[in-house]
C-alpha cells in the first residue's frame, strides 16, 4: 500500500515524496486508517517497523487540514534520545507545511529549559516530552492543555518499567477527556492492558511481531569466559568487516571499562553514559549517525533512544536482564527491511539468563567457536546449571519451546 492511498494532505504527501517515502510497513498500513478515523488505538509493534511514522503522518494531515493554532498533540516517551528521534522525523514530515514541534527533556542546561519554555508560550502544534520534563514545565504554568486533541504514549512498557505510571497518569488528567489517545508498546504485559483500560475510550487494537526479532538479523553467541570477552570483541572488530557497530553493556562501569580498552586497542570507539553532559551525549550520537564514528558503546538507554541507518553489527556484551530487552537491543540492526548482525557473549552465569532468551523467542541462537588464540570457553549446559532454578519459567515465549541436549561441542563459522 503506497502513502498515496491513505488519502493525506498533498503537502504532507510532498513531504513524504521529497524524503523517498512511497510504501507503508505492515504497522502503517494498519494503524494509520484507525488514527485518520479519530478512533482510539492500542498497537503492539516491535523497534524498527516504522510505528512512529505511523502516528506521526495521519496526526500531521489531521492538524493540517484545520489549520491549527494552538498546541494539538501531546507525544511522551521515555527518554530524551526517543523524545529528539521523534522530533527529527515530525520535523522532517512536517517540512511543506508548517507546523512546529519541540522535545521537552532533561539532562540540558539552563538555556535548554528557557528555549523549551519560549516555545511552549509561544504556541507549537507538538510537544514531545519525557514524564518528569514535562512535569515540571506543567508546574510552571508554561502549557495550554485546553486545545489538545492527540495524546501519544510511545513505547508505553518502558516508561511503566521505568516507574512513570502516576507521572503518566497525572499529566493524563490535565489534558482533555474529549481527546484522541494513542499507545504504542513493544510488548503487552498486564500492567500495559491495565493502562489502556484506564486511559482508552474503546479502541481498536493492533499486533505487528509481539517480541520477536527482525527476520533479517543474523543472530548468533560465543560462549566465554569474563576475561575472554575484550579479545573477542578485538577479534571481531579487527578484520574492519563491520562499518557501524554498537556494543551493550548492562552497566555503566563495564561501558566506561570497555571504551577504555578499544581505544587502547587502536578501535575508533566512544560511550554515552549518565556522566555524560547532554551536549556531549548528543555530539556522540551525531558522529555515529553521520558515520564519523564507527563504534558506539553503551547501556540499555540506546536500545529505545536512537534510530540510525545501516549498523552493521549489535554486540551484547553482557546479556540483557531482560528477554524484551535482547528484542530491543538487536533491533538497533536490520531496521525495517535491512540485514544485519547480532553477537552476545555468555559468560557461565548468564547461560539460564540466556536459555530464556532462546525460549522466548522460540528458536536456539547459534553458537559459535571462540578462535584458536581465545582458549577454550565455558560448556553451554544452561539447564543444567546449578546456580539458577531447573524449572524458571519466566520469560514467556512458546510454551512448548524444547531445546536440544547441549553436550559440550562447539561448532559453526563467525559472521563474514
Amino acid at each position: 500500500m503506497t502513502f498515496h492511498e491513505f488519502g493525506f494532505h498533498a503537502r504532507l504527501l510532498d513531504g513524504l515524496d521529497a524524503m523517498g517515502f512511497s510504501k507503508a510497513t505492515p504497522i502503517q498500513e494498519q494503524a494509520i486508517p484507525v488514527i485518520l478515523n479519530k478512533k482510539d488505538l492500542i498497537a503492539c509493534a516491535q523497534t524498527g517497523t516504522g510505528k512512529t511514522a505511523a502516528y506521526v503522518l495521519p496526526i500531521l494531515h489531521n492538524i493540517v487540514s484545520k489549520e491549527n493554532t494552538t498546541l494539538n498533540t501531546v507525544i511522551i516517551a521515555p527518554t530524551r534520545e526517543l523524545a529528539q528521534q521523534i522530533d527529527q522525523q515530525i520535523e522532517g514530515f512536517s517540512y511543506f507545511l508548517g507546523v512546529s514541534s519541540i522535545p521537552i527533556y532533561g539532562g540540558g542546561d539552563g538555556a535548554t529549559w528557557d528555549q523549551q519554555k519560549r516555545a511552549m508560550e509561544g504556541g507549537v502544534d507538538i510537544i514531545i516530552a519525557t514524564p518528569g520534563r514535562l512535569i515540571a514545565q506543567m508546574a510552571m504554568g508554561t502549557i495550554k492543555f485546553d486545545q489538545v486533541e492527540h495524546l501519544v504514549l510511545d513505547e508505553a512498557d518502558r516508561m511503566l518499567d521505568m516507574g512513570f505510571y502516576e507521572d503518566i497518569i497525572r499529566i493524563i488528567n490535565a489534558l482533555p477527556q474529549k481527546r484522541q489517545t494513542l499507545l504504542f508498546s513493544a510488548t503487552m504485559p498486564p500492567k500495559i492492558r491495565g493502562l489502556a483500560n484506564r486511559i482508552l475510550n474503546n479502541p481498536e487494537e493492533i499486533n505487528i511481531a509481539i517480541s520477536k526479532p527482525a527476520e533479517g538479523i543474523l543472530q548468533q553467541a560465543y560462549v566465554v569466559y569474563n576475561e575472554q570477552k575484550e579479545k573477542l570483541i578485538e577479534s571481531l572488530l579487527k578484520d574492519k568487516t563491520f562499518n557501524s557497530v554498537i556494543i551493550f553493556a548492562s552497566t555503566k562501569e563495564n561501558v566506561k571499562k570497555l571504551d577504555r580498552s578499544l581505544q587502547k586497542l587502536g578501535i575508533q570507539s566512544k560511550s554515552i553514559h549518565s556522566d555524560l553532559e547532554q551536549i556531549e551525549r548528543e555530539h556522540i550520537l551525531r558522529e555515529f549517525k553521520n558515520k564519523q564514528l564507527s563504534v558506539l558503546i553503551g547501556t540499555d538507554v540506546l536500545s529505545r533512544g536512537i534510530d540510525v541507518e545501516g549498523i552493521d553489527l549489535v554486540i551484547n556484551f553482557d546479556v540483557p536482564p531482560d528477554p524484551e530487552d535482547y528484542i530491543h537491543r538487536i533491533g538497533r540492526t536490520a531496521r525495517a527491511a535491512t540485514t544485519g548482525t547480532a553477537i552476545t557473549f555468555i559468560n557461565d552465569l548468564d547461560q539460564r539468563k540466556f536459555f530464556r532468551i532462546e525460549s522466548m523467542i522460540g528458536k536456539e541462537v547459534p553458537k559459535i567457536a571462540l578462535p584458536a588464540e581465545l582458549g577454550v570457553g565455558p560448556v553451554y549446559s544452561p539447564e543444567t546449571r546449578k546456580h539458577e532454578p531447573r524449572n524458571n519459567k519466566s520469560g514467556g515465549g512458546k510454551k512448548n519451546f524444547k531445546r536440544k541436549p547441549f553436550r559440550g561441542k562447539q561448532g559453526g563459522k563467525p559472521a563474514q
